[in-house]
């Protein structure tokens, strides 16, 4: 799982990849000028896990549950 932006209309997306020479579309507006994030990672506190990022607001996901915070997941 990588993250990716759009050097075209700058939307963030994360996309599965099998192979580091795939090609990764932008979802948004097809455009294939995508650049690679350096990814947040996710630990685990209680039963709770919690992003690294403070960009989104998520409060955290529940296993099985999703994300409590922003739906994201």
């Amino acid at each position: 799982m990588y993250e990716f932006v759009c050097d075209g209309c700058q939307h963030e997306f994360e996309e599965l990849v099998m192979t580091s020479d795939e090609a990764v579309p932008c979802p948004k507006c097809g455009s294939a000028q995508v650049s690679k994030l350096l990814s947040r990672f996710a630990f685990k506190s209680g039963e709770v896990f919690r992003s690294s990022s403070t960009k989104s607001g998520c409060s955290g996901c529940t296993p099985g549950a999703g994300c409590a915070g922003c739906g994201g997941h």
